[in-house]
């Protein structure tokens, strides 16, 4: 198999687990009897864990390189990730998602350096296909717990096999890739560990890339719950929601390259903007499941392709290192993927889920504000250039 295509098998393997999880939070939920801000607080364990680690996951993987990264993170973050639905209280389900939140910060940093690398290593842009699998993955995640609610199987083992699952198919693949030169970790090492106080275009990308995140993040905890609380939809309805966004965010990615040739990456963000927010809409006044449904289909395109396209824009500012400016964006990234969940946790225990979700509305059109930023340079078009004809 072509190392491009071995990574891309990567980013599909490692959130297949974790989207197994997705489905299960209502049912979590109401196992431990946790009222919506209860869960909320819950949840923080998920960014609390990643944000402390971080740092110190970014020195570990700059001097190991993103091969053992992957190696070792994928047997700790399956070994830990079935955790949460085992939990027998709030408190200790807080803890074991910082576990969750420690383990995934680590395999996932690993995997968008050896991306990185893969590519300077073969010449070809492979980054949005990349994330293109890793929706794949999380939406057949999320399939697999819908599956396991319709058998009525209970959360913690249908995580549990699914990981154990995974796990020999992931270890193989991971041992498959090759020992790039050292060169490649250190040049990524020495962008990561420094540090440089953020230019104003780099802070208006990440801002543009916050509100399509924490999006993600929101429907991805959120969705189940809305379409059970607010919609009544029941068994294994509650997860087709955060299916139909997977499916889309996937489609895409996969199409994103041929549409940002096609109409510039500034065009292809205005037009996936407005179709968040009239996805959004949908979901906030959708009087039936069928249509919130719809309406978390378009947002699922309208956020598809905005990491991606925030990716290329930061790489090309001239004021710092494109790897450095890389993991700046993707701590903003993360950041709003992990702090939307508990917000609207918190909105939605005083104001009702329909007005916890409505609060996205804000950060989705600020990110439609800040899409005049992500203007290719020449160099990038000359990469997108060396990547269709590679295609």
């Amino acid at each position: 198999m072509p190392l491009q295509r071995l990574v891309m098998l990567i980013f599909f393997l490692q959130p297949i687990a974790f989207g197994a999880w997705l489905p299960r939070i209502p049912d979590i939920q109401a196992k431990l009897e946790l009222g919506t801000a209860d869960l909320a607080v819950a949840l923080l364990g998920l960014p609390i864990g990643t944000l402390i680690t971080l740092p110190f996951a970014g020195r570990l993987v700059s001097r190991i390189g993103g091969r053992m990264a992957i190696i070792y993170g994928f047997i700790f973050f399956l070994a830990v990730v079935s955790l949460p639905a085992f939990a027998p209280s709030a408190m200790l389900l807080f803890f074991a998602l910082i576990v969750v939140g420690v383990a995934l910060s680590t395999v996932e940093l690993g995997m968008n350096v050896e991306a990185d690398v893969t590519e300077k290593a073969t010449g070809l842009i492979i980054m949005s296909r990349c994330h293109g699998f890793w929706s794949f993955g999380i939406m057949a995640g999320s399939l697999i717990g819908v599956g396991a609610i319709a058998i009525g199987l209970s959360p913690h083992w249908s995580i549990l096999i699914t990981a154990i699952v995974i796990l020999p198919a992931a270890l193989i693949a991971s041992l498959r890739l090759p020992k790039l030169p050292e060169s490649h970790h250190a040049e990524n090492s020495q962008a990561m560990t420094g540090f440089k106080l953020p230019s104003l275009a780099l802070l208006g990308i990440c801002a543009f890339v916050f509100g399509v995140t924490m999006t993600e993040g929101a429907i991805a905890d959120w969705s189940a719950v809305y379409l059970r609380d607010v919609m009544n939809a029941e068994g294994a309805q509650t997860g087709l929601g955060y299916s139909v966004f997977a499916f889309m965010v996937a489609a895409g990615r996969f199409s994103g390259d041929y549409m940002k040739g096609r109409f510039g990456a500034v065009a292809i963000a205005r037009g996936c903007g407005i179709a968040s927010l009239a996805g959004m809409l949908v979901v906030l006044l959708a009087p039936a499941t069928p249509l919130a449904l719809l309406g978390f289909a378009a947002v699922g395109v309208g956020v598809s392709v905005g990491f991606p396209l925030a990716v290329t824009a930061v790489a090309s500012l001239p004021d710092r290192p494109p790897a450095s400016s890389v993991a700046t964006l993707s701590f903003a990234a993360l950041t709003g993927f992990l702090i939307g969940p508990p917000i609207i946790g918190f909105l939605g225990e005083l104001l009702g889920l329909r007005a916890g979700l409505a609060v996205l509305l804000v950060p989705l059109f600020v990110s439609l504000l800040c899409t005049r930023l992500l203007i290719p340079t020449q160099k990038d078009m000359a990469g997108d250039l060396v990547e269709r004809e590679a295609v």
